[in-house]
Order: C-alpha cells, then sequence, then structure tokens
C-alpha cells in the first residue's frame, strides 16, 4: 500500500519532510529547509531501504546537542507510517 505523509520535524532546521513509502519501503524523502547537502544524503541513503530499517539506524541520532537532528526526526516520520 502507498502511504505519503507531510511530517513537520521539531527542534532541527528543516521545516518539513515529504515522505513516500509503498508497501513498507521508504521510495521518496524530500527535506524541506535544513542543510541541503546533508538532508539530500540522507534522502538519498534511505531510498529503497525498508522503513523498520531506517528507524532502526536513524533514531536517537543527535545534531549539535539538540537532543534531535533531521535524520532522527525522518526516523519519528517514519514511525507514523507503520
Amino acid at each position: 500500500m502507498k502511504k505519503e505523509l507531510d511530517y513537520r520535524p521539531r527542534g532541527v532546521c528543516s521545516r518539513m519532510i515529504h515522505i513516500e513509502t509503498e508497501d513498507g519501503i521508504v521510495q521518496n524523502v524530500c527535506f524541506i529547509g535544513g542543510c541541503s547537502g546533508n538532508t539530500q544524503g540522507v534522502a538519498a541513503l534511505v531510498k529503497g531501504m525498508p522503513v523498520e530499517e531506517v528507524i532502526a539506524r536513524l533514531d536517537g541520532i543527535d545534531c549539535g546537542g539538540r537532543g534531535t537532528s533531521c535524520p532522527a526526526q525522518l526516523a519519528l516520520a517514519l514511525k507514523e507510517t507503520l
């Protein structure tokens, strides 16, 4: 089943994360705002990965002592697609 989610992250520079999944696989991720090179890199790396694997790898990553990061916020957003 195809799912789309627009997620508003908290505590990070990016303002929105658009996520598309299908049958538990990440099809596309687009960060709006944030560190462009880093967010594009994360989006490219997770494409084609199982949602649960992405969550396991990115959950809890910290950026500069904020207690969260754009990758961690992606993991939180993906939890909503399960």
